[in-house]
This record gives structure tokens, C-alpha cells and sequence, in this order.
């Protein structure tokens, strides 16, 4: 690494990077969710610090069908004798495919998902789930109780973006309760009161873009003026490409030809529970973070001047990555994709996902793995990358861990400084290393 690339490196600032997890991971963010209050109060957060670094800034709608709501806390408990009453995310969760149960509702509970249905709770065989959700809507029958698993920790995950609704009530069992009700029903008469009150909802999603000028000088580019918004398939910052091929590579100061970067994560969360936080802290206020410091190192430095460096904080990720697919199809076909999705807890390596073109991408990325001393291997991951390698354009998904996944443990406290420094020194080498060879 040049001396150049290495103070660059050096520059990145933990402080800075746990000051904004602790920023979007506040109450009153609400665990910003797609289309609600809290995330665009974080998008505009977010637009502002852009601003502050000198990019060309520019917040861009888009739709988001089938969000699923959970308006109210859910009720689960039975009746034997005795009540067990049980606990929302410890001992039991909405499903996703589940019909609106706005209020608590009490019924028999049936003894499998056998024989007569009508008015009574049916117990869904482990893997059974869509036939027992066919019996009991075929005769009528109050809902279904499925049994599911949870995290290390406990926990059942939120999700927002799931199967199609059913036409009966559906709720999640921790397993072992699951088994446990399953068998008391096989013995004695139990009652069950349940509520699931799950509604889906269209929304609007709000993408944050940023490009970062080479001359420091927002509007302008190489003496000519930015694409504007009524441009089809530009956005606020989009350079134009020379001979107008949207393959081709932009023209840097005095001629030169550059590489063109974005650098990109989802802002989004699942939501709060109505009555609890999910802060979002790792997922992904810890990898928004690294970006952003990334950027503000990136803005600076003299690889600023071979490199068309932009920066995407997307929304509706957890919707199904509905941001990212709205934005790749604007983008040239050169654009070189880096999407950063988790960086709060590293253990053995960061797992990296190329896909489309991405092999010289992927072979900048372990070279700045290795001189930045983080290590990576191949593995899955599930993110934007996915939507933007699908639209042709290289690009390689990296994650660094995410504590407590979805759940109100994931707080800030859990996030590592010395993973957020790894995260944003493996993207700053990385984009050192491209304008060199750019």
C-alpha cells in the first residue's frame, strides 16, 4: 500500500463511526422501517451528513407493496386448569403468512391437525405448516399454531417481507411449547386465546445518493454540468459517460479516464414492536457507519481525483431489497458495486458474495483484506449486492456479524470498534487500490 493509501487508512475514526450507530439506532428513528416517520427522519439525517462531506446529495421515492404491520402486541396463552400465558419473541411470534386477528379470540385447541377443525385452534406438524393451513381454512377452523425455533440468544427475529397471507390466524410456538401444548391437548380439554394483529401495508421507501465530485466542486464535472432528475435512468450526480456509451469510463480532470465507484448499505430496520425497541444497530447502523466514514475519508483523498466515488444508503432492504432494485437499473453498466451489510462483531473472517462481472473487483478486495489485516472468505450474502449483480453490474456483498439479528438485543452496546475500523479501512484500501489501477 502507498504511503498515500496507508494515511488514508489511518484517517478512519471509530469515534466518529460509533457516534452515528448510536444516531439511527435512537428512539426516535422508531427502528426505522420502510415508509414510516422514523426512517425518513433518518434518511434526512443521513442526507445532511452527505451534505456536510461535500457530495452532490439527492433523496429518491420509490414503492413498496406487502409490508407487513404488527399494529398491536400479539396474545398467546392457554388454558388447562391453570393459564400460560406466554411471552411475544420469547415464547412465541406472529407468522408472516398470517390473516388479521385484530383481538384476542378463544377457542378449543384441537388435538392434531386431523379430524373436525370447525371453530377450534389447529397444531401444525413440525413441517406441516401450509397443509395444516389448508385443513383449517378448507373447514373453518380459528387458526394455526406452528412451531418455530429461535436465536442463541433466545429470541425470535422480526420480519417484515414473508410468504402470501393465509386465510386463517397463524402464530409461531417456540418449539418446545409447541410440543408441550401439542401433548397437553392429547391428554385433557385446552382452551386457546390468541390475537395476531398483522396488516400489510404499501408505502414509499426513500433511497439516499450521494457522488462525490472530483474537484471538490459540487455540480460540475470535468467543466460539464450533472444530469439532472428528469433524465431518464440519471440520478442527482450521475456523470455523464464518454461517447455516450454507458459502458464507458468518465472522463477525470484534464482527460484522464477514472473508475467508478458506489459504495453502498441499507439504513432500513424491521421496525419497533408496538411497545418494544429494536434499535438496529448492527443491522445496519453499523455498516451505514463504516460507509459513511469511508466516504468522508474517501472525499478527501487524492484517489478522489481517479475514482467517480458515490454513495447509496438504500431503504426497504428488509422488504426485500426493494431500494437496491429501484436504483441498479439507473446505473452504468461499469459501476463497481461494494455493499456493506453488518459490521458489528467480526469473528473468524468477513464473509464476501461476488456476483456479476465482480472477478477483478473481487481480487482488489482480497489484496486490501490482506494489507489491511482483515480477513475474509467466500460466503453467502443476502443483501442489496444481490439486486445489483442481478442488473448485470459487478458487485461483492461484505458482512461483519450482526448481534442480536432483529431483536430488541440489538443495541449498540453490542457494536465493536474494532469491527466498524476493519469494515471502513477494507472499503477505503479497497477504493485506494481501484484508482491506482484506474
Amino acid at each position: 500500500m502507498t504511503s498515500t493509501a496507508r494515511r488514508a487508512v489511518d484517517r478512519v475514526s471509530a469515534a466518529r463511526m460509533r457516534a452515528t450507530v448510536h444516531e439511527l439506532a435512537a428512539d426516535r428513528y422508531a427502528g426505522r422501517r420502510v415508509g414510516t416517520p422514523g426512517g425518513r427522519a433518518a434518511a434526512a439525517w443521513l442526507a445532511a451528513r452527505l451534505r456536510e462531506l461535500g457530495g452532490d446529495v439527492r433523496l429518491d421515492g420509490f414503492p413498496v407493496a406487502d409490508v407487513r404491520d404488527l399494529y398491536a402486541t400479539p396474545v398467546l396463552e392457554w388454558h388447562d386448569g391453570g393459564t400460560t400465558r406466554l411471552r411475544h419473541r420469547r415464547d412465541f411470534a406472529e407468522h408472516l403468512a398470517s390473516a388479521d386477528l385484530p383481538t384476542p379470540h378463544t377457542a378449543p385447541l384441537a388435538p392434531s391437525a386431523e379430524g373436525d377443525l370447525r371453530g377450534r385452534w389447529v397444531p401444525a406438524a413440525p413441517g406441516g405448516w401450509a397443509r395444516a393451513c389448508d385443513l383449517a381454512e378448507a373447514q373453518g377452523a380459528a387458526g394455526v399454531l406452528i412451531a418455530r425455533g429461535t436465536d442463541a440468544e433466545g429470541w425470535m427475529p422480526k420480519m417484515i417481507a414473508g410468504p402470501p397471507t393465509r386465510g386463517v390466524p397463524i402464530l409461531a410456538v417456540r418449539a418446545d411449547l409447541h410440543r408441550r401444548l401439542a401433548d397437553t391437548a392429547a391428554e385433557r380439554p385446552v382452551q386457546v386465546t390468541a390475537s395476531a394483529p398483522l396488516r400489510r401495508l404499501d408505502t414509499h421507501g426513500l433511497n439516499v445518493h450521494a457522488h462525490f465530485p472530483r474537484d471538490g466542486k459540487p455540480g460540475t464535472h470535468a467543466g460539464s454540468p450533472w444530469t439532472t432528475d428528469d433524465e431518464p435512468g440519471a440520478y442527482a450526480g450521475s456523470p455523464r459517460t464518454t461517447g455516450g456509451e454507458s459502458g464507458a469510463h468518465v472522463l477525470g480532470p484534464g482527460g484522464g479516464v477514472g473508475v467508478r465507484v458506489l459504495l453502498t448499505a441499507h439504513y432500513d430496520g424491521v421496525g419497533d414492536d408496538p411497545g418494544a425497541r429494536l434499535p438496529a444497530a448492527a443491522d445496519n447502523a453499523s455498516g451505514v457507519a463504516a460507509v459513511l466514514e469511508a466516504a468522508r475519508v474517501l472525499s478527501t483523498s487524492p484517489a478522489a481525483s481517479r475514482v467517480e466515488l458515490s454513495v447509496a444508503f438504500l431503504d426497504g432492504e428488509e422488504a426485500g431489497a426493494r431500494g437496491s432494485a429501484h436504483h441498479a437499473a439507473t446505473l452504468p453498466e461499469d459501476t463497481l458495486v461494494i455493499n456493506l451489510d453488518g459490521a458489528a462483531e467480526l469473528h473468524q473472517a468477513a464473509s464476501v458474495e461476488a456476483g456479476g462481472p465482480a472477478h477483478a473487483l473481487l481480487a482488489t478486495l482480497d489484496q486490501a483484506g490482506r494489507l489491511t489485516g482483515v480477513p475474509l472468505r467466500a460466503g453467502a450474502m443476502a443483501s442489496d449486492n444481490r439486486r445489483y449483480a442481478a442488473a448485470g453490474l459487478p458487485a461483492v456483498g461484505i458482512g461483519m456479524g450482526m448481534p442480536g439479528y432483529q431483536t430488541p438485543a440489538e443495541t449498540p452496546d453490542r457494536v465493536r470498534n474494532d469491527t466498524l475500523l476493519a469494515a471502513a479501512r477494507l472499503l477505503v484500501a479497497t477504493v485506494e487500490l481501484l484508482a491506482r489501477r484506474g
